[in-house]
């Protein structure tokens, strides 16, 4: 791209239109929410459960889009640099470190509250109820991991629950388990918005021996530490994150324009597989580096995540495949 295309390219960001009004919005939400085999608009039971929130907003302007999103802020280069700062962009501040373990999950000696513990325990239950398997699923442990099993964490942090499971005492194809087992809690997670205390609730399942990069591990079947997290550990490269957070995000920008503008879905789907291997390849390499879950690398991820990037892909690759197998 030449600097002429690339300067008419952050002219065309600046000059996004305005989101709607809400009840545009709302009407937009009814509309796609129809749309298919089902009926009946809104999965949510009422309109406290509305996402994304609307009640109470009066005015355009008080409701926020997503990032790239008309209306919402500049993917390719958030900030007010860009014509306007993001409106969900991630704050520095949602990576700081406590003193202390989240106080809602944590008692004065670090254990894990026993009540906290039996309601994850019991969604794991239930978890495994729902599976298709002949034989009941042996659990090995439940681990909680993540930035509430640690000092990092904050308002963005979900309760990682990890199922360990001997994968070979169901089949000696490893891989075909660990398939099924990424579908149905794919599955579980997706018909689910089960919080605690704020937090929302993520199942994983993994097998047994599988390694765990994280300086904080509990076993809720033990109600004890595997590893213990330390405040003294923890260590925040924010401004390499960000930076290497904004070229992806900028490259997701770049791939939407193409889908947009020449359709060339095959030359897309690519793209977005590239990119998709270069994000996997990014957090792994972070992980496996001395800072772990601190690495510039993981918390750029992270922020790609929280700011909806991550999903943005997902859907241009759904988009750009339907595309590509539809004929006129």
């Amino acid at each position: 791209m030449s600097q002429q295309q690339w300067q008419r390219y952050l002219q065309s960001l600046r000059e996004a239109p305005q989101r709607s009004s809400v009840a545009g919005i709302r009407r937009s939400m009814d509309a796609l929410l129809d749309t298919g085999p089902h009926s009946g608009g809104s999965p949510y039971k009422d309109e406290d459960e509305e996402k994304p929130r609307l009640k109470g907003k009066k005015s355009r302007n008080q409701v926020s889009a997503p990032p790239g999103a008309p209306g919402g802020g500049s993917i390719g280069a958030p900030g007010p640099a860009a014509g306007g700062a993001l409106e969900e962009e991630v704050e520095p501040e949602s990576f700081k470190k406590h003193s202390h373990l989240d106080p809602n999950f944590w008692d004065e000696t670090n254990e894990l509250k026993p009540h906290i513990a039996q309601r994850m325990m019991k969604i794991v239950e239930d978890f495994l109820e729902g599976l298709d398997l002949d034989d009941a699923v042996t659990l090995e442990d439940v681990r909680l991991t993540g930035s509430l099993a640690n000092y990092n964490w904050s308002k963005y942090s979900d309760l990682d629950l990890h199922l360990v499971v001997d994968f070979k005492s169901i089949d000696d194809d490893v891989s075909l388990v660990k398939g099924y087992f990424d579908g149905a809690r794919l599955r579980w997670n997706d018909k689910h918005n089960i919080k605690i205390r704020g937090h929302e609730v993520e199942i994983y399942v993994e097998n047994v021996g599988d390694v765990h990069h994280s300086s904080g591990l509990y076993s809720l079947m033990d109600m004890r530490w595997i590893v213990e997290p330390s405040p003294e550990r923890i260590t925040f490269d924010y401004i390499s994150a960000r930076a290497k957070a904004d070229s992806i995000l900028t490259q997701i920008n770049l791939i939407e324009r193409v889908l947009d503008e020449t359709h060339k879905a095959r030359s897309v789907l690519r793209s977005i597989d590239r990119l998709k291997k270069k994000i996997r390849a990014m957090r792994r390499a972070g992980l496996h580096s001395p800072a772990q879950e601190y690495s510039a690398e993981n918390i750029a991820f992270k922020i790609l995540r929280r700011e909806g990037a991550l999903d943005k892909l997902d859907e241009m690759k759904y988009t750009a495949y339907d595309l590509w197998m539809s004929m006129g």
